[in-house]
């Protein structure tokens, strides 16, 4: 059975109405996944050597140490970009299959996840340099089945939880606060969770327990979706009660202020457009990364630019470029309207900026790490509202993919929203400012960098009305594509 289940995703594969599309885009993603093997790899044959040399302690002990940090960061990585399998068990629930065999499939295509496999491609080489250095091979075997074991239980956790926002949400609050609070010296949780750790290489049986854990939790995935597997419960939308809101201060501003009536009840109502906005929160404290100087690599001038444009940018990138998919379930009613293109990307393009405002504002405190900091902040921030926030517009001109606003499936990314010109479009958004700064600095120094980058935002006000009028012209020349895209789910 298992065999026919393959047949059928082979066949679904290859005869898709995307699929051109889903080719190049399986190139990107295996491209992707070698680039990480590599990187695992590496981190995997050198971690051990390079622990030693910065005289930590012993690497075994070291890794356990932050062990609960990698976990967990896993689990929430997991969460944000994971899909889940998918079976289109629709037509099957009519003919002579058992549910069982179906759920089987499909959780089983999750255990060969490269989610799953990537990790091997670290831990693998990490215990053989273990062996290598004279570490016992039984223990180290046990302290390897143990790891592998606790990845898998976050695989079925995963599952379990991925439709739960609130379970997400207190994870990912308990990690940053674990980790600000280890950082500021106030709690060390790696002083209670090390030993559990050490428990599977100095007691290598113990490693039984972690696995017992993973076979409780695949009959407990295995039971819930078995459970939830019919018709008309499992597979019925949840009906809520509705809720009006008049917004009525927004009347002021005409059909601009309907559009964006409708924009803030999305953000408000939906996971999804509630998912970008949280992920633009987080974009802010993207640059400790590079205003700390706690990462060498980061300490140049260049990354503050580069940071700048993210931390200020979140919203802008995460919500922007995904107009007009937000209104996909209903675009074609909104074709059939007299609206005009102009009023209709004029709203979108104030929720962005209002956005872009309030992110400059909240990354005031980047000021504590110096004015030069604080001056990439700012230059970030001119520079996305003047030249990046029609960049998203143009392109999502091209992104044509319908988004369901009830989940978090596909919610960082569709194999629509690869094409070689929203590529292209990405380039000017991330690469310009860093090479406008380049040439301002070399010439004259970095202040004349940084002056650079927003005068060169700046003119985007400039030239708004020409160059809302050309984006106006790109929709309206996309449209049936546009509606075309929108009716394939």
């Amino acid at each position: 059975m298992f065999k026919h289940f393959i047949g059928l995703q082979w066949k679904s594969f290859f005869r898709s109405a995307s699929f051109k599309t889903e080719i190049w885009f399986k190139i990107l993603m295996a491209l992707g996944a070698l680039y990480f093997t590599l990187v695992f790899l590496s981190m995997g044959v050198g971690a051990f050597y390079l622990i030693e040399k910065s005289g930590l302690g012993d690497p075994l002990r070291v890794v356990n140490r932050f062990m609960i940090y990698y976990l967990a960061f896993d689990l929430v990585f997991r969460y944000m970009l994971q899909k889940m399998p998918v079976t289109n068990i629709k037509p099957m629930l009519y003919l002579p299959i058992k549910k069982s065999q179906v759920v089987n499939f499909s959780l089983g295509k999750t255990v060969i996840s490269f989610f799953n496999i990537a990790h091997a491609f670290f831990f693998i080489p990490f215990s053989v340099i273990l062996l290598v250095e004279g570490y016992p091979p039984l223990q180290v075997i046990g302290w390897h089945l143990g790891i592998m074991a606790l990845i898998y239980c976050n695989n079925f956790i995963n599952i379990m939880v991925n439709n739960k926002d609130s379970v997400f949400y207190v994870l990912a609050a308990l990690f940053i606060l674990a980790g600000a609070s280890q950082y500021y010296a106030w709690f060390d949780i790696t002083l209670y969770t090390h030993p559990i750790f050490d428990y599977l290489y100095n007691l290598p049986w113990t490693a039984i327990v972690p696995w017992m854990l993973v076979v409780a939790l695949y009959f407990s995935a295995f039971a819930y979706f078995k459970k939830h597997m019919f018709l008309d419960g499992g597979l019925a939308k949840k009906q809520t009660e509705a809720r009006t809101e008049n917004l009525d201060w927004l009347n002021r501003f005409g059909n601009l202020g309907t559009f964006l009536k409708n924009d803030i009840k999305l953000i408000k109502r939906n996971k999804r457009s509630r998912t970008a906005v949280i992920m633009g929160f987080f974009f802010i404290f993207y640059g400790l990364l590079f205003f700390t100087r706690s990462i060498e690599v980061y300490d140049n001038p260049y990354w503050k630019i580069f940071a700048g444009i993210f931390v200020t940018g979140g919203f802008l990138f995460s919500f922007g470029q995904y107009v007009p998919s937000w209104d996909s379930s209903y675009y074609p009613l909104m074709m059939s309207q007299n609206i005009k293109y102009r009023e209709y990307l004029t709203s979108k393009w104030y929720l962005v900026i209002i956005a872009t405002i309030i992110s400059t504002i909240l990354a005031s405190f980047y000021v504590y790490f110096g004015w030069e900091a604080y001056a990439a902040v700012l230059v970030g921030a001119i520079y996305n509202v003047g030249i990046n926030s029609y960049l998203v517009l143009w392109g999502g001109a091209y992104v044509k993919t319908p988004i369901e606003l009830t989940s978090n499936k596909k919610a960082f990314g569709d194999k629509q929203a690869f094409n070689a010109k929203t590529l292209l479009l990405t380039l000017p958004k991330i690469l310009l400012p860093i090479v406008i700064f380049a040439i301002g600095q070399l010439l004259i120094g970095p202040v004349a960098g940084y002056l650079f980058v927003a005068a060169f935002g700046l003119l985007g006000f400039v030239f708004k009305e020409r160059v809302f009028k050309m984006i106006e012209n790109i929709y309206k020349k996309e449209k049936y594509k546009t509606l075309l895209a929108y009716k394939q789910k």
